[in-house]
């Protein structure tokens, strides 16, 4: 046995000096150790295959390892085998109580554990989180086998050993909750910084507390790390994680990125290990690989199937044809109604709004009407307009509640992880289809059950039909609410939103106009949008006439009749106008851009990659070639 160690010991470290020639080798880890005694897969393997190793290091080391006995650990409880520290492994199974792994992570975490780079395809709701923090937070204890006890060395803010980036400040603190359970028995020190908050104070807990992992935002990270005068530094980096790395590229976080990576230290230098998680492969994410992986060990994980339905089957989705957009708030009350008297006090649901102001005023209206219906539950809004405490008092809110309503734009469409949500109710049709498959994605989780509706005015359910073919909607025509006439009924759910909506401030309700007229319903002629909001401030907001817009933006939006045009303040339209919108395109709160491209495979036959640059470029091309849907039925 001992002679049978020497021996892949050695061939590990021939591998590591021809792969890196020059450089110092360091003495392997206890968990690369361990792994290296876990019988590896195959270094070839058909198309098909969901597991891909295309490193030349891991051919080597394949080459004399032994046959797999019973593959990749699949439960939580067996890390101890690949060498994971009984703190991290107790955390998990005891603290956090999970027990079997999902795919992304028995076949990520496995290979991770080794040192290996990873580059990894997988959707958002697949437990990717704790696939890249337990190989990350067992390097560092490794390293620093002190931080095994709770008493261990503290840290310092200029001696971080990893750092995990995220697109959205949401899903980054939900990255730093979850690390904070997973080292609750050791001594490592997380911290998160995020955008929207005082930099001061995230600098004050850093240099107090220390700081072994941090999780941010790219723009956060970029300012922390350039800035001489922070403190904040990584010259010993052992470990850098991008997570959903389609979405920081999808919303213009390219230049921090280059930034943030010019001031770590040099990988020839100091050894890291990096690990990317993507749900697509565009080109620009291979790009991204290439410059953080280490092109000699790294190794393209592929959980996304070809052929996988977008959304999930156990989520029926139903769409609402309203005769105007002033038929839609009441429709929205009536289904909300109905659905939280069949729930049993179980109604949890996320209404997604194309605008930041239409966030805001949907929650104004709806709090207010719960201070006369106490059916309805507590409402919380998520918008790029809230400072970061408040959004995140929101989220954690909305994960505690049992019964809730979260209006939101598309900030929380990816990648956060609320729990037990019923129902995700769209208001107006998604920039895109991708984003509608997203939004979906919140709810049917973890094997529960879901609805989906999506709430649209007539002029949009042509634009539906196209943009949205192959998905399982269906028609709902259940709301007398959707096809009356606004200006002359007595239905309840019309009377009582009348009563709410008329009381919103002014100020927002012309920003809600104005959101509007800035192109937030895609694809909708400029003259429907005018005639659908003219009639909504009339029926539904109780306006006498629609808020003025000035004469530059009423040239903006060209021959356009019904327009309220007056001359005022330039400034303050020049702010507000329809050409910029109101939203945080980082945060997809204006039009709903943050969807990402949703993995599809025609299933056809292709030859195998060269390396995984290829195998991630081949990926893309299934993603981007165009792919034959049924036609929209509804």
């Amino acid at each position: 046995m001992m002679k049978t160690s020497i021996l892949r010991s050695a061939a590990a470290c021939r591998v590591g000096l021809a792969a890196r020639s020059a450089q110092i080798i360091s003495r392997p880890t206890a968990s690369a150790r361990a792994v290296a005694r876990v019988p590896l897969a195959a270094s070839y393997r058909p198309s098909n295959s969901l597991l891909r190793y295309y490193s030349s290091e891991s051919a080597a080391r394949q080459e004399g390892s032994a046959p797999a006995a019973n593959g990749p650990v699949t439960k939580f409880g067996d890390l101890g085998t690949l060498g994971v520290h009984k703190a991290v492994v107790d955390s998990i199974v005891s603290g956090m109580g999970y027990e079997n792994m999902t795919e992304v992570q028995s076949m990520t975490i496995n290979s991770a554990l080794s040192g290996k780079d990873i580059v990894a395809q997988a959707k958002t709701g697949t437990g990717k989180t704790l696939a890249f923090l337990v190989p990350i937070i067992n390097r560092i204890l490794d390293a620093e086998p002190q931080l095994v006890d709770r008493r261990g060395p503290r840290s310092r803010s200029d001696d971080i050993r990893a750092i995990v980036i995220s697109p959205t400040r949401e899903l980054a603190e939900q990255i730093g909750l979850e690390a904070q359970k997973l080292v609750a028995r050791t001594g490592i020190r997380v911290q998160v910084a995020v955008g929207g908050t005082q930099k001061r104070q995230s600098l004050f807990k850093m240099r107090s507390e220390g700081c072994h992992l941090l999780v941010g935002t790219p723009g956060r990270l970029n300012d922390l790390l350039s800035d001489r005068m922070s403190g904040v530094a990584a010259p010993k980096l052992q470990a850098l994680c991008l997570d959903e790395a389609d979405r920081m590229l999808d919303v213009g976080f390219d230049d921090e990125l280059d930034s943030i990576l010019r001031v770590l230290p040099d990988r020839r230098d100091v050894p890291r290990q990096t690990l990317l998680y993507s749900a697509t492969m565009p080109k620009n994410v291979v790009g991204l690989a290439r410059k953080y992986i280490n092109p000699a060990s790294f190794e393209f994980v592929q959980t996304v199937k070809g052929d996988e339905a977008p959304t999930h089957e156990r989520v029926p989705q139903f769409i609402v044809p309203c005769r105007g957009m002033e038929n839609i708030p009441a429709t929205l009350l009536a289904l909300v109604r109905r659905e939280i008297a069949a729930s049993n006090g179980n109604f949890k649901a996320i209404v997604f709004l194309p605008t930041t102001y239409s966030v805001v005023e949907y929650a104004y209206a709806f709090r207010r009407l719960a201070y006369s219906d106490r059916s309805i539950p507590q409402i919380l809004d998520i918008h790029s307009k809230l400072d970061q405490p408040k959004r995140t008092r929101a989220a954690n809110s909305f994960k505690d509640a049992r019964s809730a309503i979260l209006f939101s734009s598309d900030v929380t469409a990816r990648g956060m992880d609320f729990p037990n949500v019923t129902h995700v109710i769209q208001v107006h049709l998604p920039g895109e289809r991708e984003s509608y498959i997203h939004r979906i994605g919140r709810t049917g989780r973890a094997g529960k059950e879901g609805k989906g509706y999506l709430l649209v005015s007539d002029v949009e359910v042509p634009i539906a039909r196209s943009r949205l073919p192959g998905l399982p909607i269906q028609r709902c025509t259940d709301f007398p609410e959707a096809t009356a006439d606004a200006s002359n009924t007595d239905l309840t759910a019309f009377n009582d939103m009348k009563a709410v909506f008329s009381k919103v401030p002014y100020d927002i309700q012309e920003q809600f106009y104005f959101s509007f007229l800035g192109g937030a319903c895609k694809g909708v002629s400029k003259q429907d949008m005018v005639d659908e909001l003219n009639l909504f401030c009339a029926s539904v907001m109780g306006m006498e006439e629609p808020p003025a817009v000035s004469p530059k933006m009423a040239q903006n939006l060209g021959r356009v009749r019904g327009l309220n045009i007056q001359s005022r303040d330039n400034n303050r339209f020049h702010r507000d106008g329809g050409q910029g919108g109101f939203g945080d395109r980082r945060d997809g709160g204006f039009g709903g851009r943050g969807g990402g491209f949703g993995g599809r495979d025609g299933g056809r036959q292709q030859r195998q990659p060269r390396d995984g640059f290829e195998a991630m470029e081949m990926a893309n091309q299934r993603d981007s070639r165009p792919t034959r849907r049924a036609p929209a039925s509804f």
